[in-house]
């Protein structure tokens, strides 16, 4: 296709009419090589070169009809030239705007714009290439060309017809023309992604020099993957500073919360607590930290008072007959007496009299003893009953309930193994005990029961299944079941019973609490099997046999060579279980008054006390703990030896009346019911307490 130049002054150039627009199927610009070849027109030479500064092409403006500017048909939308822009501003049109010219008056020429490439060769070629194909507005290649129109100038040339320039091929780089004239290398931006950092507006206004040529930087390296950022140590420390700034205000607030509390200001005796004092703090007095013990002195109970108040309590129907005394233990005197030198059935109050005769025949301080001797075979030990029924069978460690401070079966069975550690057989000899295993009187349902067994010379836990608790269930022939324990213990077979040679060696021992502590448990527990038991060494203390009869006897020939009237008493055992005991409430009083006199005035006061520190503690401990629910007066102030069979229930023992004084009673009822006669043997007890008896 040839054109015809077109100005002022000078011919139009127009499309020859057999032009007719012939779109290719390619890239290749094919629509009119036929006219060049046949219908050729040739072009003027290139005008000279004119005074004023060239025009610039209204590129983006509306093109004069039939121009080279308005082909026949309809021109490819382009964003930016014939269509809005889709992207950002160009550089090219940011860094120059219009100014006035004060030297010439007039408005500067617009900068050439850059015309869009059809072909994005930035995004065809390699990164590395891309600075390589950079457009070159100056250097306008005429070879094998005709000159270009005057509305051309400055514009890429146009490549020949029908050819392609190839992708290696320099382009023609953007010039920008300033108002004076001068051309300036222009950086093209169509297709080439702003250097990172580029500010345009920084460039604004600068002059550039006509040689000015913007350098080629490097490729761009590979872009190292970006590390997480560490953020400024400067917010990090000020995150810190909120941080601990807030626990501290969170932990002094729950300071000052909890120190609000009654509870904690009391207990730092903080100035706002409940509990501060209101006023100076007095000055301490003087304090003597010395137990006063009851009142011996002055004007003591009358007889008279004391019947006055137990004429309602004694006079209970519920007690049936009713034996009993009452004594004032600082001056001996007897203060109250109910048929109280008549014998009745003690029950187990018969166990005052068993430790008052074993503390006045034996030290306080007396163990008895645990031993396993060596048998005549190598291999055979045998257990040697002392007498004591206390051995515990809990772990050693482990102190028992029921008898503080008792040995332990697993002591015993530690030495053998020390002392003998080829153990085949284990024999038992409970021959220290005489006669009968029950006492006459018991019934065959009180050996084994919950309160007796067989009586023998050595048993664990007082013969119970439960080592802590005092109502368990007996064992029957609970020394030759402890045999069979040990046995087992020492991975050897029981034997049976035998006897113990003399002189064999002792290759362990144990020893009980003393004789004191045994009393107390006795009392305290009315522990019937150890009261057997210390009958039978009252007996072998004083040349008796060491069986019930020979308890007995040795009981009742002690406290009578102790002072005491043992008239028409009949003892058949030492813990009372038999119907067949028979003790005044007199008696009972007498031993108890005894135990409580003042110091020096009775001889054997000092080894009887310990009966009254085993008494048990109405309302607290042992047998009493349970009772004076309704008897409240005497709780706490009353502590008295219990005793109880079918029709009969007894209560000896003292009570610190209102004016401080000691008194000493003893209360048999025969005929009564269990609980009601219970009962009302607490009334009268707990009257005493009330009693101001001057």
């Amino acid at each position: 296709m040839s054109l015809a130049p077109s100005g002022a002054g000078e011919k139009e150039w127009e499309l020859p009419e057999n032009d007719q627009p012939m779109w290719p199927s390619s890239d290749e610009d094919t629509s009119s090589r036929k006219a060049r070849e046949t219908d050729r027109l040739p072009l003027p030479d290139t005008p000279a070169a004119r005074p004023e500064p060239p025009a610039v092409p209204n590129v983006t403006g509306r093109p004069q009809a039939g121009s080279w500017f308005r082909p026949n048909v309809a021109p490819e939308p382009i964003p930016g030239v014939n269509a809005p822009a889709d992207r950002p501003e160009r550089l090219a049109d940011r860094l120059e705007q219009p100014k006035w010219d004060q030297s010439t008056q007039q408005l500067p020429v617009k900068p050439v714009p850059v015309v869009p490439v059809e072909r994005d060769v930035w995004r065809d070629k390699p990164k590395d290439e891309q600075w390589s194909q950079r457009i070159d507005l100056h250097e306008v290649r005429t070879t094998d060309r005709p000159a270009e129109p005057a509305d051309r100038r400055g514009l890429p040339p146009e490549p020949p017809r029908g050819v392609v320039p190839p992708a290696s091929a320099s382009l023609a780089r953007p010039m920008r023309i300033e108002p004076d004239g001068r051309r300036f290398e222009a950086e093209a931006t169509v297709g080439i992604e702003k250097p990172r950092g580029f500010n345009p507006e920084a460039t604004v206004g600068i002059q550039k020099p006509a040689d000015f040529r913007p350098p080629i930087p490097p490729t761009p390296a590979a872009a190292p993957q970006p590390a997480a950022e560490e953020p400024p140590k400067k917010k990090r420390r000020r995150g810190k500073v909120l941080l601990i700034s807030g626990l501290v205000l969170v932990v002094v607030a729950g300071l000052g919360v909890a120190a609000s509390m009654p509870k904690v200001a009391n207990r730092f005796e903080l100035p706002w607590a409940p509990n501060a004092p209101k006023g100076d703090m007095p000055e301490p007095a003087a304090v003597a930290r010395v137990l006063q013990g009851p009142d011996t002195s002055g004007a003591g109970p009358s007889a008279n008072g004391v019947k006055s108040v137990l004429s309602g309590p004694a006079g209970n129907g519920a007690l049936g007959q009713l034996t009993g005394s009452v004594i004032d233990p600082a001056t001996g005197s007897t203060l109250w007496d109910r048929n109280a030198a008549k014998a009745a059935t003690p029950a187990s109050t018969t166990k005052i009299l068993t430790t008052a005769a074993a503390l006045l025949s034996l030290a306080p301080d007396t163990r008895l003893s645990t031993k396993i001797v060596q048998g005549a075979d190598p291999g055979t030990v045998i257990l040697v009953g002392g007498g004591d029924t206390t051995l515990t069978s809990l772990p050693l460690g482990t102190d028992s309930p029921l008898y503080p401070g008792g040995a332990h079966v697993d002591d015993l069975v530690a030495q053998v193994k020390k002392a003998v550690p080829n153990v085949r057989k284990v024999q038992v000899d409970l021959s220290l005990f005489k006669g009968a295993s029950t006492a006459p009187g018991w019934e065959a349902g009180d050996a084994p029961s919950t309160f007796a067994t067989q009586m023998a010379p050595v048993m664990a836990d007082g013969g119970r299944m439960n080592p802590r608790d005092n109502d368990s269930q007996r064992i029957a022939n609970a020394g030759t079941a402890l045999a069979s324990t040990i046995a087992s213990k020492l991975n050897a077979s029981a034997g049976g019973q035998t006897s113990a040679p003399k002189g064999a060696k002792v290759v362990a021992e144990v020893k009980s609490a003393p004789l004191t502590e045994l009393v107390a448990d006795t009392l305290e527990l009315s522990d019937d099997t150890l009261a057997d038991a210390l009958a039978r060494q009252v007996a072998i203390a004083n040349g008796e046999e060491a069986s019930f009869a020979g308890g007995a006897a040795a009981t009742l020939k002690v406290l009578k060579a102790h002072g005491f009237d043992m008239s028409g008493v009949v003892l058949s055992d030492g813990s009372g279980i038999s119907g067949q005991n028979k003790i005044s409430a007199l008696l009972l009083a007498k031993v108890l008054a005894a135990a409580a006199a003042p110091d020096g005035k009775n001889p054997d006061t000092a080894k009887l006390r310990p009966i009254l520190e085993g008494l048990p503690v109405a309302g607290g401990t042992g047998t009493l703990q349970p009772r004076f629910s309704k008897a409240t007066e005497g709780k706490g102030w009353v502590r008295a030896k219990t005793g109880t069979l079918t029709g009969v229930n007894t209560l000896a023992g003292i009570v610190l009346d209102k004016d401080g004084r000691v008194l000493i009673f003893a209360l048999m009822s025969q005929g009564s019911d269990k609980d009601a006669g219970r009962d009302a043997l607490d009334d009268v007890a707990a009257a005493l307490r009330t009693c101001g008896c001057h």
